[in-house]
């Protein structure tokens, strides 16, 4: 069955995928060009297997770590820093996928790097903050370049597929990294939270062509969950893509009406990802 492209005003149900063109992105990054705007295809069949995929879950346990390097790191110690994060992996059985790299953009609260692994179970994670080897990396190799630190750590679902399940692939060697932490007022903990959660992710799986992969959930881990409440991780297909999504009306009216009204406080971050800080080996 062919393909039929379209241009619409306004936005349609699954399966329609938004395509990066001159209709509705800039050639210098500006963003989508007018309210709903969107040049899509609408496929009669749909991505089928996809579709089936995400009806069957698999629980993951995420863990984000964010750094406050020292202004005077210098490149070497950069990278050594960076190189011993990622290898900590070989050291570590139930860690499923990582990712880490320098925040793009102004620091903000003077985070200037972040480290995203993936676990496979809360047990799999308890180990990591008793891993011998893990603490003398964060002992030898990173908390003498840095001032600080905070983690985060959810529990979520991906869909029941061995490469979104471990990030591997060729989709997941480049890419942008978007994390989103929010410390929810107190009061709207509970349904209001996760309807605008909710709302969120549907509107993270509208958008396969520019999202590949999102997570959310409650924080748990006992020394942050007081300043952040929930956190949130998605991968971008590249940095076109997250400049879009983020500058899209439909992702600003969700976030002014149903996450910024009962949000204490929030903070965003995005890092680029290169094949290097992707791959399981």
């Amino acid at each position: 069955m062919g393909v039929l492209l379209l241009s619409l005003t306004m936005p349609h149900s699954f399966p329609i995928y938004p395509v990066i063109s001159s209709t509705v992105y800039g050639g210098h990054g500006n963003g989508i060009m007018g309210r709903n705007r969107f040049t899509v295809i609408s496929c009669a069949n749909g991505n089928r297997q996809r579709e089936r995929n995400l009806l069957r879950r698999r629980e993951v346990v995420e863990h984000i770590c964010l750094l406050k390097a020292n202004k005077n790191i210098s490149e070497d110690e950069e990278k050594e820093m960076l190189d011993y994060l990622y290898t900590s992996q070989y050291q570590m059985r139930g860690m499923v996928a990582i990712s880490l790299g320098q925040i793009s953009g102004e620091a903000k609260e003077d985070y200037t790097h972040a480290v995203f692994m993936r676990f496979g179970s809360k047990e799999d994670l308890a180990k990591l903050y008793e891993n011998p080897p893990y603490l003398q990396v964060m002992k030898k190799h990173v908390l003498p370049y840095c001032h600080g630190l905070m983690n985060v750590d959810y529990e979520s679902e991906v869909e029941d597929d061995i490469l979104h399940i471990f990030r591997k692939g060729e989709e997941y060697n480049y890419g942008v990294e978007f994390v989103l932490l929010i410390a929810f007022v107190e009061a709207a903990i509970g349904e209001a939270v996760e309807d605008a959660l909710m709302s969120l992710q549907e509107l993270t799986e509208e958008h396969p062509s520019l999202i590949l992969q999102c997570t959310q959930g409650s924080n748990f881990n006992s020394k942050t969950s007081e300043e952040y409440t929930h956190g949130a991780v998605m991968r971008f297909r590249s940095s076109e893509a997250f400049e879009i999504f983020l500058s899209s009306s439909r992702y600003r009216d969700v976030w002014e009406s149903k996450l910024q009204p009962i949000a204490r406080k929030t903070l965003a971050i995005h890092f680029c990802v290169d094949p290097v800080g992707t791959e399981i080996m």
